[in-house]
């Protein structure tokens, strides 16, 4: 048997952009994502603390240590600039795998950039 587990998290970052015309996806500060070992094109879930929406999307880069979170296409009207957001993907694995594995977990400064 295979499960989901918790593979990478960021918590609480802030976004910084919503753009409604943009094909899709959210944009993620480079450095974010390799400290949470979130790869492009990966799909997330996305919680959005401020009010509560859930969503899952994939991917794409942005400027390394420009704190950048921008949600993109559809995902934008689940947004406001300024929202605190957690950042999860998940792996599958064997339950023996999950019980010895560790996800990658990063806590960004108010300034969504790591300390």
């Amino acid at each position: 048997m295979q499960i989901q587990v918790v593979k990478s998290k960021i918590h609480r970052v802030k976004v910084t952009g919503a753009d409604l015309n943009y094909i899709g996806s959210v944009t993620i500060d480079e450095d974010l994502m390799n400290a949470a070992n979130i790869i492009e094109g990966e799909k997330v879930q996305i919680v959005n603390n401020s009010n509560g929406e859930r969503l899952e999307t994939y991917v794409i880069p942005g400027p390394r240590n420009s704190g950048e979170i921008t949600l993109n296409g559809a995902a934008a009207r689940k947004v406001a600039k300024g929202d605190i957001l957690i950042i999860m993907s998940y792996g599958i694995m064997t339950i023996e795998e999950a019980k010895s594995f560790k996800p990658s977990l990063v806590f960004p400064n108010d300034d969504n950039k790591l300390n």
